[in-house]
């Protein structure tokens, strides 16, 4: 957990550290698995949430490597954010 001034520098900052920035939004182009995945083994991952209703922002979502969404069963909107970190991160330790 980290608390900046600027979220799209801090992340462009990670980028340079070699993290893999991903985004999670339900409209992405693959599955937070498939990301995971193409990150490579040992490969250092931020995990990018937006805030619950308006999701990232637009330069957020820009600057982030990928954006992915968490597969889900049913039909209903979005998951909270903090169910979003909590899957997430779980997924990611898989990884």
């Amino acid at each position: 957990y980290l608390r900046v001034t600027n979220l799209a520098d801090a992340m462009v900052e990670l980028r340079e550290m070699c993290f893999t920035l991903i985004g999670l939004d339900g409209d992405g182009t693959v599955t937070l698995d498939e990301a995971l995945a193409q990150t490579g083994k040992g490969r250092a991952v931020a995990l990018v949430l937006g805030a619950e209703g308006p999701g990232l922002r637009d330069r957020t979502r820009e600057t982030c490597d990928v954006i992915a969404r968490i597969p889900f069963a049913g039909a209903f909107g979005s998951l909270n954010v903090s169910n979003a970190a909590a899957i997430s991160l779980y997924a990611a330790s898989r990884s």
